[in-house]
């Protein structure tokens, strides 16, 4: 139960279903649970003393009303479903569905908060060959059971400082899905320095996704992302603005990070929305205490005030006929992910791996480098199954911090990696990040109340 941006809000975790009351039911509720109806009654009728329309018969009909909704199941719901699709995770099918390809540990940019020491990921430099990558693609389809599409990520470093490797191994792809029956759907993940024509074509015909990293204000980009000593900005700019344009409405993400030194991100967000970009994301920057641009506790308030002030401002533009998308804030309430995603999660280190330019397998992109979370590789497949049956088991029911969170089937349990960087453990909690993700989620949700609001004259 919350308050935000003058709505009464309750969500239902076990049913997902949503709630925006007036203040008398709002009060009602926050009570239900744990106070006798004469009590309860009583109560509300000593705070709402000066409201002569508030009447005892009124707190009645409001109490058979939330009766109701709680016999239907919208409200005080048990969360069978989601405990009995957590004992399930361990007799899934054990498929690979998603490989991030690492096709580059080495980048032609100097950003000093990258996760990935300047794109080596703790080694040296490195771009994958052609025959790594092919059985890599040989592994996936390998081991990916029933399912009929599969994920690839181009990612890095930097992907298109191996450009020609990444267009070889679509097609590689392409020929494999006629003769393998299987579907595959790309994204890339850039900094744009190589962003040229082939590039632009390639993409528009070929990448399901394709992610443009950009910081927002032209200060902040250039004091965090430097070509050599000097800021990226003016040198990637036209080049995004060029390949929006001609992707001509596929998906794309312009995705930005934010650090201690822009805890005021919301600006750097619509200045991105004001540019002309409609797709836009911005993350919390992945960095140890005391590293450069490390997020503190004490920035959390600003932080969940950002969150606040980007909804009410995305709320503004769309009536204004000026929307944009923000990551965080798309959210599926009639559909959304099935029931065995919203207990595991994002599935790394089970469905989906990563591949370094070595083939060597790590359960995603944050773990690579590390030893001691190296699975395998894509010649011998996944030889460490306990490390494999550990992520699998992993979610938001084996967490006993997140089983009764009222945001566990969004979040999922969180990020493994995060959890331990934070913890030291992939069955930790990472508390900042779950604040984050909590504050985000009531934002995405009062976002999807107003917009009923505003559909049908109330809430």
């Amino acid at each position: 139960m919350y308050k935000l941006n003058g709505y009464n809000i309750v969500l239902d975790a076990g049913s997902g279903a949503i709630h925006s009351v007036d203040k008398l039911a709002y009060d009602i509720i926050g009570m239900y649970a744990d106070t006798p109806r004469g009590e309860l009654v009583r109560l509300v009728l000593e705070k709402y003393a000066s409201r002569p329309d508030i009447t005892e018969q009124e707190i009645l009909d409001t109490l058979s009303d939330i009766d109701e909704l709680k016999a239907a199941g919208k409200l005080f719901s048990d969360d069978e479903t989601g405990a009995e699709a957590a004992k399930a995770l361990g007799r899934r099918e054990s498929a690979v569905r998603a490989l991030c390809l690492h096709v580059s540990h080495a980048c032609n940019m100097s950003c000093d908060y990258c996760f990935a020491g300047g794109g080596r990921y703790r080694g040296e430099s490195a771009l994958m060959a052609y025959e790594t990558g092919r059985q890599a693609i040989d592994f996936l389809i390998d081991s990916s059971g029933g399912a009929r599409v599969l994920d690839i990520d181009f990612f890095g470093g930097e992907p298109l400082l191996n450009w020609d490797v990444v267009k070889r191994l679509v097609a590689y792809c392409r020929r494999a899905e006629s003769s393998r029956g299987k579907l595959f759907r790309f994204t890339l993940t850039t900094n744009g320095v190589l962003l040229d024509d082939d590039v632009t074509d390639f993409c528009n015909r070929e990448m399901h996704n394709v992610v443009l990293s950009l910081d927002g204000r032209p200060r902040v980009h250039d004091s965090r992302r430097k070509l050599g000593e000097k800021g990226s900005y003016d040198v990637i700019l036209p080049k995004f603005r060029r390949f929006v344009e001609a992707r001509g409405g596929r998906s794309y993400y312009i995705r930005g990070t934010f650090t201690h030194e822009n805890t005021d991100f919301t600006r750097d967000v619509t200045h991105m929305a004001d540019l002309g970009f409609t797709e836009l994301a911005m993350e919390p920057v992945v960095a140890a205490p005391g590293a450069p641009g490390a997020l503190t506790w004490d920035d959390l308030p600003a932080l969940c005030g950002q969150y606040e002030l980007l909804a009410s401002e995305m709320l503004r533009r769309e009536r204004e006929g000026r929307g944009f998308t923000f990551y965080h804030y798309t959210l599926d309430l009639p559909g959304g992910p099935c029931i065995y995603k919203r207990v595991s999660g994002c599935g790394s280190g089970f469905e989906y791996l990563a591949v370094t330019p070595e083939g060597e397998l790590y359960p995603c992109h944050q773990f690579v480098g590390d030893t001691a979370y190296r699975m395998g590789d894509v010649w011998a497949g996944v030889t460490n199954a306990s490390l494999r049956a550990a992520f699998r088991s992993c979610g938001v029911y084996s967490r006993p911090e997140c089983r009764e969170c009222w945001a566990r089937l969004y979040c999922s349990g969180g990020c493994a990696a995060n959890s331990y960087r934070a913890t030291g453990s992939i069955e930790g909690v990472h508390e900042f990040g779950c604040r984050l993700f909590k504050k985000r989620l009531e934002c995405a949700v009062m976002m999807a109340v107003a917009r009923s609001a505003d559909a049908y004259g109330d809430a």
